[in-house]
């Protein structure tokens, strides 16, 4: 197996990689309780603690406002939307969003919103796809926009469909046409990126679940980044042909690209592996290293400094690394998948980053304090606008209360180390109601942008 390249050499691992010409690139009820687990989350409240304060304010201790924090103020820019959950801009304001069981839709700078691409009995869209479908945390996730787009107008998705049995999660690229109105020649350019068909015994074990999605460019080598998740099947992160638990690295028509450095009889397509369900990835500003935002089972969010061919760590199979049997096979969620026990306890058995098992595996800058929170997304901030945290990460929280967490519905701003192996971190003070925060972006003019499970998209900007 191939030794990952240290992170702290990142900035010359893909100078002579850039690609040519530019840029390449009858749902199941849950368990009773995990539907109010859920239902909890989102609206920030704890049955056992009717009293508590706001989500925002229920976070485990934190670093405390500095002098250097910006003011922040909040204006919605788009609202009752149905589960946004990514954006992507072009230079001049143009924003691209996906709504997880309705489409895509583009808001000009006018405010003028067109919806673009609707999926399966989607109703008001300019094109509608029939295969692509919505189930259970699947449907329209990711958005990306070509850096060159300039040029070839091309826009992508990350979208569960059912063109092919078995239902798959594809990437898929379209061209926007010059008045921004209409999208035309479709490519699905990866079509293997596996998706839960079947209802688990797990937690959350509807089909449709872990299924990653985030898909960004790399502002300096220009490919495209696609973070997946491993539905709930201990075989797949580990595995060097499966496509789930990834972190793939490919270029504009889906090939691989060149450095990924996957070990021997992986896919050369596959960045990193052994992940749980990465739905947020970002580059830190000047080196460019891409980061992992990744939540956790019972424990540990984790935010991770990826090196190429680098092991992520999770490895959730029966009876292997001291494991006996688990519910499906999966030990994700044990011991006592359902009951309340110490963090640290889970950890022991079943880690997020596995370090006795897999010693070389990227160890994260983050582990939320050993929580698991429903850690979603993530952007670096960029600009002096931004003060003390310019050049900080800010991830967004879902908020998950069980077995006595805290939920956590929030915004942290992290002080990732230079070497990517610790962080500080300080949470923001909300200008704005607490949501489950799905989708965190900054936008060309340097404001950030927030989505949230609720229907609203917020444009914060420092002051």
């Amino acid at each position: 197996m191939k030794k990952p390249t240290q992170a702290h050499g990142w900035a010359s691992q893909f100078a002579s990689a850039r690609p040519r010409h530019g840029a390449s690139g009858t749902t199941t009820r849950r368990p009773a309780s995990i539907e109010t687990y859920l239902l909890l989350g989102a609206t920030g409240l704890i049955a056992s603690c009717a009293s508590a304060p706001p989500p925002a304010q229920q976070a485990q201790p934190q670093a405390p406002q500095t002098q250097q924090a910006p003011n922040l103020a909040a204006t919605p820019v788009l609202s009752k939307l149905s589960n946004p959950w990514d954006m992507a801009f072009l230079p001049d304001g143009t924003m691209f969003f996906t709504e997880k069981c309705k489409g895509l839709s583009v808001r000009q700078p006018s405010g003028t919103v067109t919806r673009l691409l609707g999926m399966k009995d989607s109703q008001g869209y300019a094109t509608t796809a029939p295969d692509l479908i919505c189930d259970g945390q699947a449907g329209m996730n990711g958005v990306a926009v070509d850096p060159n787009f300039a040029s070839n107008r091309y826009v992508y998705v990350y979208s569960t469909s059912s063109m092919a049995q078995p239902t798959t999660n594809r990437v898929i690229r379209f061209a926007v046409s010059p008045d921004g109105t209409r999208l035309s020649d479709r490519k699905d350019i990866v079509t293997d990126i596996p998706y839960k068909v079947a209802k688990s015994d797990h937690p959350f074990g509807d089909s449709g679940a872990h299924n990653g999605g985030r898909i960004r460019f790399g502002p300096a080598d220009g490919f495209l980044y696609v973070t997946t998740g491993d539905n709930h099947n201990g075989e797949v992160p580990q595995s060097p042909t499966r496509m789930g638990g990834k972190v793939l690295r490919i270029d504009r028509e889906g090939k691989a690209a060149p450095g990924n450095n996957p070990p021997q009889g992986f896919d050369p397509r596959v960045f990193t592996y052994g992940h749980r369900n990465p739905q947020g990835i970002a580059f830190r500003p000047g080196s460019n290293q891409p980061f992992t935002i990744e939540n956790g089972p019972w424990h540990t969010d984790e935010v991770t400094a990826l090196v190429p061919g680098g092991n992520g760590g999770w490895d959730p199979r029966s009876n292997v690394n001291g494991r006996g049997d688990c519910p499906d096979r999966y030990c994700g969620y044990s011991p006592n998948q359902m009951g309340a026990m110490p963090n640290k306890e889970r950890s022991a058995f079943m880690p997020m980053t596995d370090l006795r098992t897999y010693p070389n595996a990227m160890k994260p800058a983050w582990t939320n304090e050993g929580l698991s929170q429903g850690m979603s997304s993530g952007t670096f901030l960029n600009g002096k606008q931004w003060k003390g945290w310019d050049g900080k990460m800010v991830v967004s929280y879902m908020g998950i209360g069980i077995h006595g967490t805290p939920v956590g519905n929030r915004l942290d701003v992290l002080d990732i180390s230079a070497d990517g192996a610790s962080a500080k971190r300080t949470t923001m003070s909300l200008p704005m109601p607490a949501g489950r925060f799905r989708s965190a972006v900054q936008g060309p003019d340097g404001s950030l942008f927030v989505a949230t499970d609720e229907g609203e998209i917020y444009r914060m900007t420092p002051s």
